[in-house]
């Protein structure tokens, strides 16, 4: 098994332009890596930049410079149509307001992402939905389910292709505390079972507390975070 980090980011900037004129610098994190199977929670205020920052792992935007090292390529480095693909096949991500396609079924969620990941496999689609406890309600839609459950379906959508890496963007925060309790506890227990690194994003102490290891955006995002406070 290789021992090269599935995530390394090195050198990497993002600013926006700001409504009054001039850049915001957003991100500037000198060094950050998360090891094959990792667990790491990432902290920080609203507002900070953690989801910018899953988005430059996940490919979804571009950052201004540096790279960008994901289960073995620089996502920094590739097209849009590259990108797409590469987090299809390798990077799950489960949003906080879940992003399920609300015409499709909980089973046809996970197939459309198995497809573009390149191969569908129903009998793990089931697997996958059976394992969060939906087994019994494979072909209902998003809106004939709590709350509770399409984070469920989320889940399992994250893991359909086996990916090195599961982002996490505030996946308890539409949640009472039971319900991100049992939420947290199932992202934590099947990406172990699969083997994914998981790097979750989350404000909720109670949330980072089960982390062995927790990383403070302020402190990673050194450079711009004193910009801020500038």
């Amino acid at each position: 098994m290789s021992t090269e980090p599935v995530l390394r980011l090195e050198a990497v900037k993002k600013a926006y332009n700001a409504p009054e004129g001039g850049r915001v610098e957003v991100l500037d994190v000198e060094r950050f890596e998360v090891a094959r199977g990792e667990q790491v929670a990432l902290r920080g205020s609203s507002g900070s930049g953690k989801t910018t920052l899953l988005h430059i792992i996940a490919g979804l935007i571009k950052p201004d410079a540096g790279a960008v090292h994901v289960a073995g390529a620089d996502v920094a480095r590739l097209g849009e149509a590259q990108r797409d693909h590469w987090r299809a096949k390798h990077v799950g991500y489960i949003y906080q307001s879940f992003h399920l396609l609300q015409g499709f079924t909980a089973l046809e969620n996970i197939a459309l992402a198995m497809k573009f990941g390149g191969r569908v496999d129903l009998a793990r689609a089931k697997s996958l939905l059976e394992q969060v406890g939906l087994g019994a309600r494979l072909n209902y839609k998003p809106r004939q389910l709590s709350i509770g459950q399409q984070q469920r379906v989320a889940v399992a959508r994250a893991l359909a292709n086996t990916p090195a890496l599961v982002l996490a963007d505030e996946p308890t925060g539409n949640l009472d505390r039971e319900h991100a309790d049992a939420a947290l506890e199932l992202i934590l227990s099947l990406c172990k079972a699969s083997g994914a690194a998981l790097l979750l994003v989350s404000h909720d102490e109670r949330v980072v507390a089960r982390f062995a290891r927790v990383v403070d955006l302020a402190t990673l995002n050194r450079r711009a975070a004193a910009g801020a406070r500038a």
